[in-house]
């Protein structure tokens, strides 16, 4: 299915491309020969077969969230540069 300058200009436009002379010729092409191999496979006999969304298993790739102790405040205030009371001290972001 060949596609005209006009109609890849179109596409062009509705993505907010600007395309030279050149890209438009190339463009074109590359579209044009997506469609025919899109026209392609709808020649091909799908009877009998369910439409799908997945041909895979989902697995989940992410382990699952083990709970594990916390730290004390006291190790957690080891490192701090500086702190008092029991809580981080930061410098002032606002000034007056």
């Amino acid at each position: 299915m060949p596609l005209s300058d006009a109609e890849v200009s179109h596409v062009a436009r509705l993505a907010r491309l600007g395309l030279s002379d050149e890209e438009l010729a190339l463009m074109r092409d590359q579209l044009s020969h997506i469609l025919e191999y899109i026209e392609l496979l709808q020649e091909v006999d799908v009877t009998g077969v369910e439409p799908t969304a997945q041909v895979t298993g989902l697995v989940s790739v992410m382990r699952p969230d083990v709970v594990k102790g916390a730290l004390s405040r006291d190790e957690v205030l080891a490192n701090a540069p500086d702190q008092r009371d029991g809580m981080f001290r930061v410098k002032p972001v606002f000034e007056d």
